[in-house]
C-alpha cells in the first residue's frame, strides 16, 4: 500500500519557509528566493509589471518592520554563526552576553536563527529581557529560534539589514561567517562615513577575530586604505562585563554630547531673539 492511515507517503512534516507573512511548506516552496528573483539580471523582460509591484512588497516590509519595532527599549544587536554548535565557547560566550545586556536594560536582536543567534537570544530570555528576532526567506531554511519573544520574517536583506542598525544602540560580533563579516562591514562602514552616529561596535572572540584585525591594521591602514582613527572604531575583548560597559558609555558620552548641542541650540535661539528684540527698539517710531 502508499497510504498509512489515510495519508500519503512523504507527505509528513518536512520542510518549512517563511515568506513575509505567509508559510510555505512541502512542494509548495518554491526554488528561490524573493532576494534572487529582485537581483536576478537575466529575466527583465517583465520589469516593467512585476517590479513596480515588489516595489510596493519592499515597501510594505519596512512599514511591517518600523511599525512592529516602533516601541522598542534600548537594543543590542548581536550577531554570529548560524553554524556554531551550541556548546561551541562562542555560544556560550553569546548567551553570557545576551543575559548581561538584558539586565543591563537592552533587548537583545539577532537574526533569529540557530546557533550563536539563539544563544544570545537564551540569554536575554533567561535574565527577563525582551527576545527579538529578525528572520529572512532562505533557501535552507533556518527558522526563528524558540527563544525569540518578538519575531519578523523579511524576504529582502536590505529590509532587514536596515531593522537591525535602525533599532539597535550598539553591535556585538561573535565568530561567525560571511553574514556575519556583512554586517560587521556595513556597521563599520555607517559609523566611518557618518551616517550613524557613534555607534559602538564589539568584537567578541579575540582568538578568532585578532589576525582580520592584524590585517586590516598591517595592510589596509598601512597602505592608505582606511585611517588609523578607524580602527579605533572596533573594541575587541572576550570579556562580557567589559563589553557592556564600553556600550553602556559610549551611549552616556553621546547624550552627553547631544545635551551640549541641545543647549547650544537653545542659547543660540535665545541670543537672536535677544539681537532682534534690541534692533526693534532701536528703530524709530512713526507718530
Amino acid at each position: 500500500m502508499s497510504q498509512s492511515n489515510g495519508r500519503e507517503a512523504g507527505r509528513g512534516p518536512g520542510r518549512e519557509r517563511h515568506r513575509g507573512a505567509v508559510t510555505l511548506r512541502r512542494g509548495a516552496i518554491p526554488s528561490s528566493t524573493a532576494d534572487q528573483r529582485l537581483l536576478d539580471s537575466r529575466g527583465r523582460g517583465d520589469w516593467k509589471t512585476r517590479d513596480a509591484w515588489r516595489a510596493l512588497r519592499i515597501l510594505s516590509e519596512f512599514v511591517e518592520g518600523f511599525d512592529t519595532l516602533a516601541d522598542l527599549p534600548p537594543a543590542v544587536s548581536v550577531f554570529g554563526s548560524a553554524r556554531s554548535g551550541p556548546d561551541s565557547a562562542e555560544c556560550r560566550l553569546a548567551e553570557q552576553v545576551g543575559g548581561a545586556l538584558a539586565r543591563a536594560g537592552y533587548a537583545v536582536i539577532t537574526g533569529g536563527g540557530p546557533g550563536v543567534m539563539e544563544a544570545a537570544n537564551r540569554g536575554a530570555s533567561e535574565a527577563g529581557g525582551l527576545s527579538v528576532g529578525l528572520g529572512i526567506e532562505l533557501p535552507f531554511e533556518q527558522g526563528i529560534n524558540e527563544w525569540v519573544d518578538l519575531a519578523i520574517d523579511f524576504r529582502y536583506f536590505f529590509a532587514r539589514k536596515t531593522m537591525f542598525v535602525k533599532y539597535a544602540q550598539a553591535f556585538v560580533v561573535l565568530p561567525g561567517g560571511f553574514g556575519t563579516m556583512d554586517e560587521l562591514f556595513e556597521a563599520l562602514t555607517l559609523v566611518q562615513t557618518g551616517k550613524v552616529t557613534r555607534f559602538p561596535v564589539v568584537l567578541m572572540g579575540v582568538a578568532y577575530w585578532q589576525g582580520l584585525l592584524d590585517w586590516m591594521r598591517d595592510t589596509m591602514a598601512a597602505d592608505g586604505k582606511v585611517g588609523p582613527v578607524d580602527l579605533e572604531l572596533i573594541c575587541l575583548t572576550d570579556d562580557v562585563n567589559a563589553a557592556v560597559r564600553y556600550i553602556v558609555e559610549a551611549e552616556a558620552a553621546l547624550s552627553v554630547e547631544q545635551e551640549a548641542v541641545r543647549d547650544e541650540a537653545v542659547a543660540r535661539t535665545g541670543a537672536d531673539q535677544q539681537a532682534a528684540a534690541e534692533q526693534a527698539a532701536d528703530q524709530p517710531r512713526d507718530n
